[in-house]
């Protein structure tokens, strides 16, 4: 076996003890067997357990689920399943709350207990596995919410390192998704300007006849609406770094406006006559090809080569493969925390599937992905049954026979009414008017595709 995996069998009965450990042989690397609390504690203090299987009535003033709290204080983490003749649903629920993995009465069905040995096993490595990926986590040591170790992204961050305690201007290109604003503020945390502020501004979301007073500010009556000076982010970014997010998508008369700050490092705000100093450190950021802009005549070279004196390219998350586990951790502890679930882990061929994954959408699609298995997943183990069908090739679908018209609708209906119900917090009535639906067909549909646990 590739994992070292050791038993240890704590039961009165000789021969129980005996049957169980000739019947498990072939689950385990080593089995030990014991007859009281005293002599379990023994045995698992000086060796190294995974599980422990243990009847719940032993002889003493101890029984199997008072070991089961024992073995927890000692090694927190093993797993264990308590056995009894005498099950009632209290002493199941007492045995779950002390840290048991599953219960079992008596008579034992050996194949039932090799089934249950190896879900425990399976259950035992994902969290070994859940506790390696923390502890790289912890090694990584995020730089400004940067999670990662791969080669491509330690580059990156050796750039940052390079040119943060500088005040050159540095333009950050990559795809939609792969976290440039998020490597523009590592920029800032990392310079002398900390302390200022970091200002960010989506020229791409802002329209042209806006965009001059967000910029540069305005006076008092310099135009209808202006009913009070403002000041433009490169006042509000004195002492700090003005991020621009979506620099291609600044049109050309701004373009020349952009250029003669740059240049001259002065400004005036829109109706006004004083002209200000700018002492904003520039960083820029765009998706697109910005050479390919300049090349085509739509965005002007002497502006680009203003913006490009230090350009890094950030890299796509199929590119950094190595990073998604420690990402997908990352993302799945935070959700857990925020949306007051239980703690979850990724099945190890769920995770295959996240790392092989192509990821259009980058970091940012990967982040919703694990927000929305967080919400609708019940169980504490995500599989690849749970995965969007959009991430699992055609060649790994559990069915490759074409789905029926209806399938597909329902499917797709299932789909929307899952994304609306994160959307909005699981409220009903917000949820039912974002889909264009009654309250009531909306609690048929949740109930018909049995989403009750998306809102618990």
């Amino acid at each position: 076996m590739d994992d070292e995996f050791h038993i240890l069998v704590v039961d009165d009965e000789p021969n129980i003890r005996s049957g169980l450990a000739k019947g498990l042989k072939r689950e385990a690397n080593r089995i030990e067997t014991a007859g009281t609390v005293n002599e379990a504690l023994d045995k698992f203090d000086s060796g190294n357990f995974q599980l422990v299987i243990a009847d719940v009535r032993l002889p003493g003033d101890r029984d199997g689920l008072e070991l089961v709290s024992l073995v927890q204080q000692r090694q927190p983490g093993t797993t264990a399943i308590v056995i009894t003749a005498h099950g009632t649903v209290e002493t199941a629920v007492d045995a779950m709350r002390r840290g048991a993995f599953d219960f079992i009465t008596k008579p034992v069905d050996l194949n039932l207990i090799r089934q249950q040995v190896a879900k425990a096993r399976e259950h035992h490595q994902l969290q070994a596995e859940n506790r390696q990926l923390k502890g790289k986590l912890a090694e990584v040591g995020e730089v400004s919410g940067i999670v990662g170790n791969c080669r491509a992204l330690k580059d990156v961050l050796t750039q940052v390192r390079q040119v943060a305690d500088t005040d050159a201007t540095v333009l950050i290109q990559g795809e939609s998704g792969t976290g440039k604003e998020l490597i523009a503020r590592a920029i800032h945390d990392l310079s002398t300007r900390s302390a200022g502020p970091f200002v960010a501004v989506n020229l791409g979301a802002l329209p042209e006849s806006l965009l001059e007073s967000e910029l540069f500010g305005h006076e008092k009556g310099s135009f209808t609406g202006a009913s009070r000076q403002k000041p433009g982010c490169f006042e509000v970014a004195k002492n700090g770094t003005l991020f621009l997010d979506e620099i291609t998508e600044i049109p050309s008369k701004s373009q020349v406006d952009l250029l003669r700050v740059l240049e001259t490092g002065q400004f005036a705000r829109v109706g006004g006559e004083q002209t200000l100093e700018s002492d904003a450190r520039i960083v820029s950021a765009t998706n697109r090809s910005i050479q390919k802009l300049v090349e085509d005549g739509t965005f002007r070279e002497d502006l680009f080569y203003r913006l490009n004196i230090v350009p890094i390219d950030v890299p796509p998350l199929r590119q950094r493969q190595d990073d998604i586990p420690l990402l997908a951790q990352h993302f799945l502890s935070h959700f857990c925390t925020r949306h007051r679930r239980q703690e979850k882990t990724i099945a190890p061929n769920a995770m295959e599937i996240f790392v092989s994954a192509n990821w259009p959408g980058n970091i940012r699609q990967l982040r919703n992905v694990i927000e929305r298995l967080v919400v609708t997943v019940a169980d504490d183990v995500i599989s690849p049954a749970d995965l969007p069908t959009d991430l699992i090739p055609v060649s790994n679908a559990p069915s490759a026979k074409p789905r029926s018209l209806a399938e597909v609708t329902e499917l797709a209906e299932k789909e929307a009414i899952q994304s609306a119900l994160v959307e909005n917090d699981c409220h009903r009535e917000q949820t039912a008017k974002a889909l264009g639906i009654s309250v009531r067909t909306l609690h048929y549909k949740i109930n018909r595709y049995d989403l009750q646990s998306m809102c618990r």
